[in-house]
């Protein structure tokens, strides 16, 4: 994966970055109190204390976006799209590239469904997040064809599958290729240059959810050749809602406004037979009816900014030592089981799932949470084709609390995933490795229920 130009350099990253929440304290069901440890960034990460800091300075100063001639709505306005400039630059876009902003990774992606031209046909991995794997049928994909391939078991195998589904399409009609940057289950990186000029050579298209990757990769539009680029700002360190679809405009161009409204409208006219005549913008504004979240947006800016100041190098140097940490802490524990698609040895993020023989994972997360402050997640991580190929499980009852989601010798269920970034302490990920030990030798030090669906401790008594 390429890094683009604007990430160079700056004082290596020895510390974490400062992020909201790092002092947070949280109760324990055994008593007293202890530092939140949150382990769960590939849900959504904690702000950056820069990002609220820019953010807290702007707020005064908050203003309507495009809709005013007054002194606060032009400084919203310059600032709104001083930022489509500053992402455009973080993802290194080409010139004629268009920045649209949206609520997140998977509203870009149904923003992108909702424009592909009459009869495209759709390439997409069955190992992809439900953002990038759901959209491309039915109303939002419009009558695209949709092909599932299969789950590679190596980064070539990828490319393989792609190029053999492309050979068999229809090469006179527009198609696309969706593919993840980084896993959000096994946090693997994929080979997302190679499919790029794989989907090139037949004649297709291709956008990448960057969602994973861009809060931990630098990511250039240019050196990767994506025709587009997906992302959210909650996992970027960025907080307000906020997400961002930036490639290719001819597509953008010749569709319908993916909302009709104020904004995306140049001008309107009523017609003699009573109805309107509407002339939509061919710019960005042309997806971006009402008023816009100029504070979403500006906090994704200022985490790009805080993003490329550190210097990705750097941060990329320490999250890999978060990495081999937890996996070689992992790998100490006989019961458990890391999660991995392209093996051991492929290169990966700060994402990694595992289940533990012996554990239903719900009793498993809920017993980190409640007995040691730390925050994971369990469950199918909203992949669910992915999990259960890495299970070998077929959809089921996770079971009850407390019992194991599977017999010994039988496959597991579910999943638990730890995920770290930028303003991980090295104590959450020695605290989380000391739990995970703990609790297989010595058992849970407290009893649980299921409730609504998931475990928590039970207080009843």
């Amino acid at each position: 994966m390429s890094a683009c130009p604007n990430t160079a350099t700056a004082t290596a990253v020895h510390t974490p970055l400062p992020v909201l929440g790092r002092d947070v304290t949280v109760p324990l069901v055994t008593g007293g109190e202890v530092t939140y440890a949150a382990l769960d960034y590939a849900a959504s990460a904690p702000a950056l204390q820069r990002v609220w800091d820019d953010v807290a300075a702007y707020a005064p100063y908050y203003g309507s976006v495009h809709r005013g001639a007054g002194y606060l709505s032009q400084l919203s306005t310059d600032l709104f799209e001083n930022s489509r400039t500053t992402v455009a630059e973080f993802l290194d876009c080409r010139d004629d590239d268009q920045v649209v902003f949206t609520r997140s990774t998977t509203d870009s992606l149904n923003l992108l469904a909702s424009v592909l031209p009459s009869g495209c046909q759709v390439f997409v991995f069955e190992t992809e997040h439900h953002a990038s794997l759901l959209p491309w049928a039915g109303t939002g994909g419009r009558d695209a064809r949709v092909t599932y391939l299969s789950a590679p078991r190596t980064p070539q195998e990828a490319v393989t599958i792609l190029e053999r589904a492309l050979a068999d399409r229809d090469p006179y009609g527009p198609a696309l290729v969706c593919v993840t940057g980084a896993s959000n289950v096994t946090g693997e990186l994929w080979p997302v240059k190679e499919l790029a000029a794989a989907a090139h050579a037949h004649g297709a298209r291709i956008v990448l959810d960057a969602a994973q990757l861009a809060p931990h990769h630098p990511v250039s539009v240019r050196e990767l050749d994506v025709d587009w680029v997906a992302f959210s700002g909650h996992k970027l360190y960025a907080p307000f809602g906020s997400g961002v679809l930036a490639g290719r405009a001819d597509w953008l161009r010749s569709a319908d406004p993916y909302l009709a409204g104020g904004g995306a409208s140049r001008t309107v006219a009523r017609r003699p037979d009573g109805g309107v005549e509407v002339e939509w913008h061919t710019t960005a504004a042309r997806h971006e009816a009402g008023s816009p979240n100029v504070i979403g947006v500006y906090s994704i800016a200022a985490a790009c900014k805080a993003l490329t100041e550190a210097g990705f190098d750097s941060l990329v140097a320490r999250e890999q030592s978060l990495v081999a940490a937890v996996r070689a802490g992992l790998a100490e524990v006989p019961q458990v089981r890391v999660l991995s698609l392209f093996g051991d040895d492929a290169p990966r993020v700060g994402v990694i799932s595992f289940v533990v023989e012996g554990w239903n994972s719900s009793h498993f997360a809920a017993a980190l949470s409640a007995e040691y402050g730390i925050g994971v997640r369990d469950g199918l991580f909203c992949a669910h084709p992915l999990v259960r190929t890495l299970l070998g499980s077929d959809p089921q009852d996770p079971g009850e609390c407390g019992a194991p989601d599977a017999a010994p010798g039988e496959k597991s269920l579910n999943a638990i995933r730890v995920s770290f970034g930028a303003g991980t302490p090295d104590e959450h990920i020695e605290r989380f490795l000391n739990a995970v030990r703990e609790l297989v030798t010595q058992g849970a030090r407290w009893t649980y229920r299921t409730e609504d669906g998931r475990c928590v401790p039970d207080t009843t008594g």
